[in-house]
Order: structure tokens, then C-alpha cells, then sequence
């Protein structure tokens, strides 16, 4: 059986386009010969929908949507397996296989319109519907629920209860939905669940899994996905499919990356990353191909291109702003607006103050015309120096501190505001991890904007992607890759005057930030000095009520600033 795998980018809410998309790769796939085309997990209402899912009306408009497509595909050769949410049990849904009763037992179905159901009952489920020519022939829902680091499912669906293979054509098949495929006690030394909906499957001899999936992207995960999967086809001795979403939604980016393993777990399909795509296999008799990945560099900058494009678009707007400071954070989110939404849709703006070099204002110049982006220059010496005269009296008595420092910050953001209101442009921050780490940025002032896209990038990766971005030829001028870091809001300031050097930090905020170790661990594993650790610790505490007000991150590795990562402000922490 020839088997399509359709990974497209939906938008949560926007059933007509995503149905639009759907219809048309199942189009494609019968053309090309496909028996079945498969789409990712919540495909029909985009993921994630977040609280979206405890209102009635979505729910409602998504079962609709369920018929639409039903409908749509009925004279088409190929069958559908797309991933809705639909209305559980206890918000009156009903389903094409028994019904999950466990959280509704005692209750009338219905939920009034507009109104909640009761603390600890699911509204909805997380469900895959296989339809062909116009008939449900199972509506399979998930089983595990992720509730951690940026999933919260456990808080919106109920879980299935049971897994039932389906035939097509006589062909067994085996539908789970993402999480359900990662809990094979022969890949995870610890594993989070007790039960393995997988091998519960294979309790009823299917032929081959199909996995439906929304797994969002960071570094080293495509090839993770890969191997435990290709551990569980070797395991049961039949092939697996995945068929991932792609695309930007908020802070998290889907990579795609769909694939095929045969019975043996060889690749034997390969769907292309960061990029809509369609592809065609008989897992069966498909010969295996080798892996064709990018390194984890070019990944990044792959994934914060397609995260920009998509959270600039889908929050509909064509045109952004960049404030180009001359330094190499600016220029890198410079270069990735470019290429994300076109030079022509990217501004420029330096903003000079007393304490910047001529340097800074011509590098900023070189680099918007490599990249062919409109440049404008508003010096704020004369704004600061308004400040500065109307506060005098306050301050009389005082010397000039981090105060004065971050005046000139917020004059920027003022003005970056100002042009955003007027061109009707969304700012991009320009912030990266380490700085967001250590609270070594301003709020209302470089921290303003709508989207905060190296913000999970440390410094050392930023130059990391940047080399890369060179590689062939220059689009970051040398001179920003060379200076030394500064902010420039002082004379001859550096940013090794306030902090560690990067090469130093950058280490300890991976360690802490990312993987949660203690300081005591993080000084022995790199030879630190105790107390240099306990330092950088202590600012990051001490950092947590800036990054509640930061702009959306746009997600790159295991662990971002955001909604995968949650901690009171307010607290008392012994470092």
C-alpha cells in the first residue's frame, strides 16, 4: 500500500485554511497514488489550542470540521487520517468507537453553552479520525498525555482508555498519537507512564504503526525521534510512520521531519525539515536510505527563520523592525527577518547615542546593505540629554550609574514603539539567552517587542550561527564578528566589565537553565571557581520578574524561557 505523508502548517483557529491545505495534499497524494494520506496530530484546529479547547464553540466548529473534510475527500481514491480535537464524553461528544466513560461516570452529556464544565472533568479529547470515502472508520484518541515542560494536555483532554487497530483494504493498522510512541521501556531507562499503548497494539497484530504527531523542535530532537522509533519497528517486527507538524506557533517550531521505517527500523522516507512537504512510500518494499540531516547550527538558524516567518504572519503583519545596535545580536536577527520575510519587509534603525562609536553606525550600515534592508539613523543624544536635564534636579548630588545607562536603553524602545505604531511593524528583540539569563537587559527599553527571536540562543551559539551564516560569504561584516561585546551606554564600556567572559557564562547558564544542576556540579564538571557559579546563579534568581514581562522566545533547545519553564519571582533561593 502506497502511503502519503502530508506534513503542512495549520494555524490554530483558522479551520477554512487549514481544511484548504488538507484537502489539497490529499489531492496530491491520490495523483502520485496514495491509498492513505496521513497528517499530524490536531491538524484540522492547529496546535497547540490551548484554553481555545474549553470553549464550546471550538469544539463545536471542530466536529463540524471533521464532516467538511469527510465530505471534501468523498470522491477521492485516497483515505484520510488527520488529528481534531472533539468533545469528550463528559462535554456530550460522541465517537466512532466506545466511548471513554472514566471521567464522566454519573454525569448527563451536554455542557450548557458557555459554561465550564466541572474542576477535574476534560472537555475535550485529542483524537485521530480515519475517514474514506466519506465514512469514519475510527476515531482513535490519545492515550498519554505530556504535562510537562511546554505541554499542559492533561489540563484539556481526557485519555483514551483503549487502543483498536483498523483495517483498510485488509490492512491492519495501528494509529497512535504522538506521545502515545514514547514510552517503549526498551528505549527509556525511566519512563513517565505506566502503561505503552504501542505494545498494547501489537497485541492485536497490526501490519504497520502510524504515529500522528505535533513535536516541537529543538537541537538534537529530529534524531532522537528517529531512534526511539526505529527501536520500537525493531521490536515488533513491522514498519513505523510518523507524520510530524511543521511550522511556528507562538514560541514553539515545528521542525516536520516526517519518516518511514521499514520492519527493521531503516529509513526508508524522509520528509524535508522547516519546510511543508509531501512524500509517497510503500513501507513495505521502499528500499532504506541513509539519514540527511543539517548539524544543529544550521538547524537553529533554520528553525528561527520559519518561527519568525510564521508568528509575523499568522499575528498578521508583513513588516518588523530591527534596532541595529553595530553588534553581532542585532545583526543575527537582522539577517533572519530578512530571509524570513524579505528584505524589502525588514527596517533598520540605529539610534547612536554619546557613548557609541562611529564604528557601530557604519558596521550597522554594511550590514543592511549585504542583507538589502532599509537602514535610518535617529541619533538620541539630544533626547538623552533632555532626560538627563529634566531629572537633574532629582538627581542633584548623584553620579551617573546603571540609571542614566538604561535612560538611553528606553529612549530606543520609545522610538522603536513609535516607528512600530506608524509603519504598522512589529519590533524584533534582539536579546540572547545569556543576557536574558542574567538580567543584563532593560526592560522597556532593548527588552520591548513582540517576539524574542535569539532569546534561546547563548551567546556563543549566536556566533556560532553567524560564522555559519558566512560561510559562503559575507553577510555579517567582519568588524561586528571581531569587536569586542558592548553595549555601549557608558565610555568604553564591555560587557566583560559586568559579566563573565561568554565562554565562561555561557556554560553555567546551559547547565542551570537547561539541565537543572547545582552550582556545586557545575563548578566541578568545568573546573569553575564555586563562587564565580554561585554569582551567576544568584543573578538569574534574582532575573525571573524580567523575563515574565520578556516577548514570546522562540524555542530552539530542550529547555527556553517561557512557557516551558515556569518559577515564582517572589522567592527566597539559597545558592
Amino acid at each position: 500500500m502506497k502511503i502519503a505523508l502530508a506534513q503542512i502548517d495549520p494555524t490554530v483557529g483558522d479551520f477554512t485554511g487549514n481544511l484548504e491545505k488538507i484537502v489539497a495534499a490529499c489531492r496530491r497524494a491520490a495523483d502520485l497514488g496514495a491509498r492513505l494520506t496521513v497528517f499530524s496530530e490536531l491538524v484540522i484546529c492547529g496546535y497547540p489550542p490551548a484554553d481555545f479547547l474549553e470553549k464550546p464553540s471550538f469544539l463545536t466548529r471542530c466536529r463540524s470540521a471533521v464532516d467538511e473534510l469527510a465530505e471534501a475527500t468523498r470522491e477521492l481514491p485516497t483515505a484520510v487520517l488527520a488529528g481534531v480535537a472533539l468533545p469528550s464524553a463528559a462535554a456530550g461528544g460522541k465517537s466512532g468507537v466506545p466511548t471513554d466513560r472514566s471521567s464522566s461516570v454519573g454525569l448527563k452529556s451536554g455542557v450548557p453553552t458557555g459554561r465550564s464544565l466541572s474542576v477535574g472533568l476534560k472537555s475535550a479529547v485529542n483524537a485521530a479520525v480515519l475517514l474514506d470515502k466519506g465514512r469514519l472508520l475510527l476515531e482513535q484518541h490519545k492515550r498519554l498525555l505530556p504535562f510537562y515542560d511546554v505541554f499542559d494536555e492533561q489540563r484539556y483532554f481526557a485519555p483514551a482508555k483503549e487502543q483498536h487497530v483498523v483495517e483498510l483494504d485488509g490492512l491492519r493498522l495501528g494509529i497512535s498519537i504522538c506521545e502515545d510512541a514514547w514510552n517503549d521501556k526498551n528505549f527509556w531507562p525511566n519512563r513517565l507512564y505506566t502503561i505503552d499503548p504501542m505494545e498494547e497494539l501489537m497485541r492485536q497484530h497490526p501490519a504497520l504503526h502510524v504515529n500522528l504527531s505535533s513535536s516541537p523542535f529543538w537541537h538534537s530532537k529530529r534524531a532522537l525521534r528517529r531512534e526511539m522509533l526505529a527501536a520500537i519497528a525493531r521490536r515488533d517486527g513491522i514498519p513505523v510512520l510518523m507524520c510530524n507538524q511543521v511550522g511556528g506557533n507562538d514560541s514553539l517550531i515545528f521542525d516536520g521531519s516526517s519518516f518511514a521505517l521499514n520492519g527493521r527500523g531503516e529509513l526508508v522516507a524522509q520528509a524535508a525539515s522547516f519546510q511543508e512537504d509531501l512524500i509517497v512510500v510503500d513501507p513495505f518494499s521502499a528500499p532504506a536510505i541513509p539519514a540527511l540531516e543539517d548539524d544543529d547550527t544550521e538547524a537553529a538558524y533554520r528553525a528561527l527563520v520559519l518561527g519568525t516567518r510564521d508568528y509575523v504572519r499568522k499575528c498578521g503583519f508583513r513588516k518588523v523592525l530591527v534596532g541595529l545596535s553595530g553588534g553581532i545580536d542585532s545583526a543575527l536577527v537582522a539577517a533572519i527577518a530578512a530571509e524570513a520575510l524579505g528584505a524589502e519587509n525588514v527596517i533598520g534603525v540605529g539610534m547612536p547615542s554619546p557613548y557609541s562609536s562611529a564604528g557601530s553606525v557604519d558596521d550597522s550600515r554594511q550590514l543592511a546593505a549585504n542583507l538589502g534592508i532599509r537602514f535610518e539613523t535617529i541619533p538620541i543624544s539630544g533626547l538623552f540629554a533632555e532626560y538627563t536635564q529634566a531629572l537633574s534636579p532629582l538627581f542633584t548630588g548623584l553620579a551617573p550609574d546603571l540609571t542614566e545607562e538604561n535612560i538611553q536603553s528606553r529612549t530606543r524602545g520609545t522610538l522603536l514603539m513609535a516607528l512600530s505604531n506608524k509603519f504598522n511593524a512589529l519590533v524584533l528583540t534582539t536579546g540572547n539567552k545569556s543576557e536574558m539569563a542574567v538580567g543584563y537587559c532593560t526592560l522597556y527599553g532593548d527588552m520591548v517587542g513582540a517576539l524574542a527571536v535569539i532569546g534561546d540562543l547563548v551567546k556563543t551559539r549566536v556566533y556560532a550561527v553567524c560564522y555559519w551564516l558566512n560561510r559562503e560569504r559575507e553577510i555579517i561584516p567582519a568588524a561586528i564578528l571581531e569587536k569586542p561585546p558592548s553595549a555601549e551606554l557608558r565610555p568604553d564600556q564591555r560587557d566583560t566589565d559586568s559579566l563573565p567572559p561568554y565562554e565562561i557564562l555561557d556554560p553555567i547558564v546551559e547547565a542551570y537553565v537547561e539541565r537543572y544542576e547545582t552550582p556545586e556540579c557545575i563548578a566541578a564538571a568545568n573546573g569553575f571557581e564555586i563562587e564565580l557559579v554561585q554569582q551567576v546563579v544568584r543573578l538569574i534568581e534574582r532575573s525571573e520578574y524580567k523575563r515574565q514581562q520578556a516577548a514570546p522566545v522562540l524555542k530552539v533547545t530542550s529547555k527556553s524561557f517561557g512557557m516551558g519553564r515556569r518559577f515564582p519571582i517572589a522567592v527566597k533561593v539559597k545558592v
